[in-house]
């Protein structure tokens, strides 16, 4: 039980340097394209980690290599559909939109154990998409473009979560959190010389954002999620990372000037409450049924 809550408190500290990240990113993206950007920041988080971890990263096993390989692919998928989706939408709703991934994480299971999703996260999913249409309509179009995209960060997000939770007990923790970080800027690369053109920053907030997501929202929050939830559930996890929208709404807030309307407003709150129900036991349990 002292380890669950170590391991929880340290997600929680995850939660708030990626809800701050949001901000310093969109910022950032003012002044540097998105692949570029990820490239930065996930090539000296990576050079970092092999560093501090050399030894442990030429000692591990194949299996543990392949297993990084494929949580790295959810990664960095999700990450260039955030970062792109970050230009055409704010830092407050690609949060929350983000945040969907937790009423995703038990579905998922579901399907993957060819089990019946709960009541919860039933609906937890009505409540969540009620919510991202109230977030993103507006007199024109219900979504833009930018929010579209991080829907679509939040499914790999979700894939995320679930391979880090069954990799994680299986391999080295702290190698397969090298890998995928590796992984990742090995995509941000060739992304960066096919779609833009490679270029050394010379921004001082885009630097700021690099170094701040590259040391504490990559190197430090994936090393806590890689090692930390061998103690804990993915759906706790899950929960916990529920957090995340409301920290990326109040630095949005207090760092960008973003306000959310009463529309968007109500849209938030009904995210947040499926992304809790979600994971919470209300209904018990039938015979014959498993509930993920």
């Amino acid at each position: 039980m002292k380890k669950q809550l170590w391991a929880d408190g340290a997600l929680f500290a995850v939660v708030v340097s990626w809800g701050y990240a949001f901000a310093v990113i969109k910022n950032a993206l003012n002044e540097i394209e998105p692949f570029n950007f990820l490239m930065f920041r996930f090539v000296i988080a990576f050079v970092i980690l092999v560093i501090i971890f050399y030894k442990r990263i030429f000692a591990a096993r194949r299996e543990t290599y392949i297993a990084g390989f494929i949580v790295g692919i959810f990664l960095f998928l999700a990450y260039i559909l955030q970062t792109l989706g970050l230009k055409y939408t704010t830092a407050s709703n690609a949060g929350f939109i983000t945040g969907f991934s937790v009423v995703l994480v038990p579905v998922f299971s579901s399907a993957i154990l060819k089990s019946i999703p709960s009541g919860e996260s039933i609906i937890g999913v009505i409540l969540a998409v009620a919510g991202l249409f109230l977030l993103s309509y507006n007199d024109t179009v219900p979504f833009n473009r930018g929010d579209i995209l991080v829907v679509f960060c939040a499914v790999f997000v979700a894939f995320h979560i679930l391979s880090v939770g069954y990799y994680t007990k299986r391999t080295d923790s702290i190698v397969l959190a090298v890998i995928q970080v590796g992984v990742v800027a090995l995509f941000s690369i060739a992304g960066a010389f096919v779609f833009e053109k490679p270029e050394i920053p010379t921004s001082s907030i885009v630097w700021k954002a690099i170094i701040i997501t590259a040391l504490f929202a990559t190197v430090g929050a994936y090393l806590v999620q890689n090692i930390m939830q061998r103690f804990t559930s993915a759906t706790r996890t899950a929960l916990i990372f529920t957090g995340e929208p409301v920290f990326a709404g109040i630095f949005g807030y207090l760092l960008l000037g973003e306000t959310l309307g009463r529309m968007a407003g109500l849209g938030c709150v009904l995210i947040l409450s499926g992304m809790i129900i979600s994971e919470l036991k209300l209904f018990k349990q039938k015979p014959g049924r498993e509930i993920v």
